[in-house]
């Protein structure tokens, strides 16, 4: 680039020497555009998940990103290949800063119950993080050792890899799919408003779900601790141990947790 020749030439009225900017070569921005869209800040990948898990994953843009970091769309396109790229840097940053259940090596059952109780967690108080894990925004490199460390108490404790795989998928299946029936509930609450006679009106007409919107009403619903047990019974069943006490080591593990919704 050719670089700008001085004018020696005075503003009028014999003032100061005139100041000559260089001209900005093409598709470049003045400076002044160029503080406007970014500048001084500068980021990278961590910053900007960081900006994403700050701003929260449901219904997550880049120009949420982007006002959180004070920065244009086009300078985020430089760290990140599309909206895809963004959710999966962000589910997988969020992803991680979730505190994770501690091997302690308790019973194999309590181990399965703590990660299924804080799969739930997790997704209820997350959806985006939800939304990103059933499209497979979360690759399974993220998931690795947290699936490794789960299979390892397991396999110590008299499960084949195969067994205790199964089982895993077993309770966190049960763990997501409470998950998302709370979500579910949780965004259609308006449709779901009892009407004068205590059912609500979407269902008008369909007696077995009318009686059974009035019972939930009345008696509440499942909690998910025994819903979880429910299904731990039958991994307990099918490896021939006795139920009862490791129904109690489930109890004092529930301790204060939250009934499903």
């Amino acid at each position: 680039m050719c670089r700008p020749s001085r004018n020696p030439s005075r503003a009028a009225g014999g003032g100061a020497r005139a100041t000559v900017r260089p001209m900005a070569s093409t598709g470049q921005a003045p400076d002044d555009d160029r503080r406007r869209v970014g500048r001084p800040a500068r980021i990278n990948r961590q910053m900007i998940a960081e900006a994403a898990h700050t701003r929260g994953l449901d219904g997550l843009t880049l120009r949420d990103v982007a006002d959180e970091l004070g920065v244009s769309i086009a300078a985020l396109y430089h760290h990140v290949s599309s909206k895809d790229d963004l959710l999966r840097l962000a589910a997988e940053y969020s992803a991680a800063r979730v505190p994770l259940p501690v091997d302690r090596d308790q019973h194999w059952a309590v181990w399965l119950y703590e990660w299924a109780r804080y799969n739930r967690r997790v997704f209820v108080a997350q959806p985006g993080l939800l939304v990103a894990y059933l499209d497979g925004a979360i690759s399974p490199q993220v998931v690795a050792d947290n699936v490794e460390a789960i299979l390892g108490l397991l396999v110590r404790q008299g499960f084949s890899v195969r067994d205790a795989h199964e089982a895993y998928e077993t309770v966190v299946s049960c763990a997501v799919g409470t998950a998302v029936m709370a979500l579910r509930e949780r965004q259609a609450a308006a449709l779901f408003a009892p009407g004068p006679d205590g059912t609500p009106a979407v269902f008008a007409g369909h007696d077995l779900l009318g009686r059974l919107a009035g019972e939930i009403a009345a008696q509440g619903r499942v909690p998910f601790h025994a819903r979880v047990c429910t299904v731990l019974r039958g991994v307990v069943t099918g490896r021939g141990e006795d139920w009862p006490p490791i129904r109690a080591l489930l109890d004092e593990a529930h301790g204060g947790d939250v009934p499903a919704p």
